[in-house]
């Protein structure tokens, strides 16, 4: 049930790069709202002095909004109007304001989403990798092994896989991805998304790292990286082929296992993991031979 009396909190979307993206009523909500708050205001502030809008900025990010939240509800159920911003696109999207979001709605407080632009919907929608099925998963852990382990989770899911990824990352992420999807995988980079150097890319799990790697301007920018789910078509094996193991055997006389595993996969689209495995396990029955 709604509050009658009280105000309207706004999620108001921004541009992710050009400015011309905001919409005429993004800009109406924005000039009438009694405070905005936002993510970062030295960031935000250039945008509204873009467009001549002088409403109050309040701060709200992921290190005071627990402590914030509560102060705004209040504001509302005395009846004023707050706009929440990010910095880019659409907030809650990897961006603060969701315990602001979750207390007006559990005090009645009507809340009103302005839509615009969202980084992942634009991404998805020009990668041409599959649109009908898709699972947003933010952004990796920024560890090695703790992204391994989140893709090994991921590498059977049918839907296609959204991630953000900051610029100095990217590479590394790029690197993780190819020792754990099959290297044929189909892969999207986007980067600069409505800005001057926008680009678009397709490639594969194992072929994106090189790509990335081969071009400087392939490091700078904001990443959206988008990855085809596995074909449910095909269940998952728990062994290789009588072919992948040929191709392994011969690999291991002249590899380690970890390289033998990787080129084993690279080049029969066998899973890594699996690769790996049975590459051990040959080097034990050979050793022990």
């Amino acid at each position: 049930m709604e509050t009658p009396d009280c105000g309207i909190l706004y999620l108001v979307a921004t541009p992710i790069g050009n400015l011309a993206d905001l919409s005429f009523r993004a800009l109406d909500v924005l000039r009438q709202a009694d405070c905005i708050a936002a993510e970062d205001t030295r960031h935000s502030r250039p945008l509204l002095e873009h467009y001549g809008i002088a409403t109050p900025l309040l701060p709200l990010h992921e290190h005071n909004e627990d402590r914030t939240a509560p102060r705004l509800v209040e504001r509302l159920l005395r009846g004023e109007t707050i706009a929440l911003i990010s910095d880019a696109g659409t907030p809650l999207i990897s961006d603060p304001g969701f315990p602001l979001v979750r207390l007006a709605r559990q005090q009645g407080i009507r809340v009103i989403p302005i839509p615009g632009a969202c980084a992942l919907v634009a991404a998805i929608s020009a990668s041409g990798l599959p649109t009908d099925r898709f699972s947003f998963e933010g952004f990796p852990p920024r560890t090695s092994s703790a992204r391994k382990s989140m893709l090994q989770s991921l590498a059977d899911d049918p839907r296609t896989l959204i991630f953000y990824e900051s610029s100095h990352r990217t590479l590394d992420f790029l690197k993780d991805l190819a020792e754990v999807f099959p290297a044929q995988r189909p892969v999207a980079i986007a980067r600069e998304l409505t800005k001057l150097y926008e680009t678009i890319v397709n490639s594969t799990a194992g072929e994106a790292a090189a790509l990335v790697a081969a071009g400087p301007h392939m490091q700078k920018g904001e990443f959206v990286i988008l990855i085809a789910g596995a074909d449910p078509a095909q269940a998952p094996r728990d062994s290789l082929t009588d072919e992948q193991q040929r191709v392994l055997g011969f690999l291991l006389e002249e590899c380690s296992v970890k390289t033998a595993a990787s080129l084993c996969a690279r080049i029969t689209g066998a899973r890594r993991e699996l690769a790996y495995q049975a590459a051990l396990q040959l080097k034990r029955e050979n050793d022990a031979g």
